[in-house]
């Protein structure tokens, strides 16, 4: 009976543990490189907004993710990029949004 609670109980502490690092930052201990310039284009409708393309890490490396050009949500949205941000001795990616 013992075992089996305790087993009940690592399970649920394990199964807790991932949704709490679902929203963990990773630190990437080397820096990105420089933006790569891209040229953006015309936009395919009027009104829509050019986001940038970045550096993502991929676990071993840093990978270009081109930019494109999307609908804002709603009249006047305002596109704020994602960086990278140095913290606690490494870079964590900020991710983009709409404000």
């Amino acid at each position: 009976m013992k075992k089996s609670l305790l087993t009940g109980a690592f399970a649920l502490c394990l199964s807790l543990g991932g949704a709490v690092s679902a929203n963990a930052q990773v630190v990437v201990r080397i820096g990105p490189p420089a933006p790569i310039h891209e040229e953006m284009g015309r936009p395919p409708h009027e009104g829509w907004v050019y986001q940038p393309g970045y550096h993502r890490w991929d676990g071993e490396r840093y990978v270009w993710v081109h930019g494109t050009w999307v609908e804002p949500p709603h009249p006047h949205a305002v596109w704020v990029a994602g960086h990278w941000a140095h913290r606690g001795g490494g870079y964590v990616w900020i991710d983009g949004h709409w404000r």
